[in-house]
């Protein structure tokens, strides 16, 4: 018999990868390509959705063609996608009606305000673990509807299609209309407890139930593609940063994984039982394998990699985000430099819509390198921040944390990491958790792979970095941080120009 690979698809919110695994979880293959960012007013951002299709695809072909397998060999489709994306298509052409408003996108700030002064939050809160915020898909669905009075006569009828990515692709892979536990409880329209759409929420956000996708749980046949010329099963979708809890292996309650990408997003695995934060953190459905379902407390850092493209594209301080580390490693310090990326607010634990991003302690010695560093070391203050509250909100001390993305390649940042933390930061043999999550679902529901323990023993190599600060150097650094952080609430906009 041929040797069996699993294709996982990784619909990431700058770039569409696909890469291909073996048995022994190695990558046996993988391609990569950047699409265009939309960005129509300030806080505004948008994707085409025929953009991130035809990305997709093309980057499933390559991969496949440059590991030289047959499609017969492919023994499943994973797909994992950037969450909250929302996108609308008419249902009987595949036709996108307007660009993917992007997870990112802050243009339903006010309603989330009307909302939330309305009395809606806590119902929200308790039905769906999330917060009234602009991230979340259902305010999204909302507003295209609202923009559109056409649009909102066609959704009553029937002949529109709501979905998130992960839904979006699969459309297109096998024109089946559906999505998995872990992405619809992105929505604020789902019922974490009920395990279905929430009639409640639908009619508050005014959301004909007709839109909506069927859901299933992340380990599931969703149907059949013949993309690569042969029919090949779609065994799993799933949330990116819950795909890349059980990448990492976080299979039982209190386990904890960073994930640095575009934004930057840490998951706790709480069992079979969903965990209500006091402390700014969402409760969100972690995976649902058969009859059983898992939760996860998480705690969404809106700009993390995001900070270095800025620094890259619009500073011009850097030709690549890869030579990120070596100029901030130029300087043993940020010399008293915080920057704090608010650039769409804040998330976890502030959620603060209105904060904005700041740079201070500027001084005449200020270069390239302390600026750069600065942005490296906010994404781990970031990511401590949200650490801390999970630790208040699970009572559970965290003993270590495993990280991955594509920015978990930095050793500078993971040292930084874990001095802020003071605990031992764990990265495995391979970043790419995230896809591998989705490769490791949808191999379980083929039988590709036959249990949890034989995916502990087929991923055990990792390596550590420990802290070096005292606890000192850290509390100054915490507190440095934390006052940085204050000032994003002031808004600027509101002082009166000079003059």
């Amino acid at each position: 018999m041929a040797k069996q690979y699993v294709l996982a698809l990784d619909q990431g919110t700058t770039s569409s990868r696909s890469i291909l695994f073996d048995r022994d979880a190695q990558v046996v293959a993988s391609a990569q390509e950047e699409f265009k960012q939309y960005y129509p007013h300030p806080g505004w951002v948008e994707h085409d959705p025929e953009e991130i299709w035809q990305s997709q695809k093309r980057t499933a072909l390559a991969c496949v063609k440059d590991a030289g397998v047959e499609p017969s060999q492919i023994a499943a489709f994973g797909i994992t996608n950037q969450r909250e994306t929302t996108i609308l298509w008419d249902r009987a052409t595949g036709e996108p009606v307007h660009n993917a408003i992007v997870w990112q996108c802050r243009r339903t700030m006010q309603l989330c305000e009307r909302l939330r002064a309305a009395g809606h939050e806590p119902l929200f809160r308790d039905k769906t673990g999330l917060v009234l915020d602009a991230y979340f898909s259902g305010t999204k669905l909302h507003w295209l509807l609202e923009q559109d009075p056409n649009l909102r006569a066609r959704a009553e009828k029937g002949e529109l299609c709501f979905g998130t990515v992960d839904s979006w692709l699969l459309y297109k892979l096998t024109g089946e209309h559906a999505t998995d536990l872990s992405n619809a409880s992105r929505t604020l329209m789902f019922n974490i407890h009920s395990l279905d759409w929430d009639d409640e929420l639908l009619e508050i956000l005014e959301i004909p139930r007709a839109l909506l996708p069927e859901v299933h749980p992340t380990g599931h046949i969703f149907g059949y593609s013949d993309l690569l010329g042969a029919e090949i099963p779609v065994a799993a979708m799933v949330g990116d940063q819950q795909s890349a809890l059980f990448g990492q292996q976080a299979f039982h309650a209190g386990d904890c994984k960073n994930t640095y990408g575009t934004g930057c997003f840490m998951l706790m695995n709480t069992g079979e039982r969903p965990v209500v934060s006091s402390h700014g953190l969402l409760t969100t459905i972690a995976w649902g394998q058969g009859n059983r379902v898992e939760y996860a407390l998480e705690g969404s850092v809106f700009v993390a990699g995001a900070v270095i493209q800025w620094l890259r594209d619009e500073l011009g301080l850097l030709r690549n985000a890869a030579e990120s580390e070596q100029i901030a490693a130029q300087v043993s310090d940020t010399g008293g430099v915080y920057l704090v990326p608010a650039f769409v607010g804040l998330g976890a634990p502030h959620w603060d819509m209105r904060a904005q991003g700041v740079i201070c302690g500027l001084s005449r010695g200020t270069n390239r390198a302390h600026l750069v560093r600065a942005a490296l070391e906010s994404i781990s203050f970031q990511s401590a921040d949200v650490l801390h509250a999970m630790e208040m909100d699970s009572g559970i001390t965290i003993p270590e944390l495993r990280v991955d993305g594509g920015a978990a390649a930095n050793n500078l940042l993971l040292q930084h990491q874990a001095d802020v933390l003071g605990i031992p930061v764990l990265r495995g043999s391979s970043i790419e958790a995230t896809a591998l999550g989705a490769a490791f679902l949808a191999g379980l529901q083929v039988h590709f792979w036959e249990s949890e323990e034989q995916l502990h023993r087929i991923c055990s190599e990792q390596e550590r970095f420990e802290p070096q600060w005292d606890s000192m150097t850290r509390r100054r650094a915490i507190e440095g941080w934390t006052a940085a952080v204050q000032r994003t609430r002031t808004d600027l906009s509101e002082v009166a120009p000079a003059g």
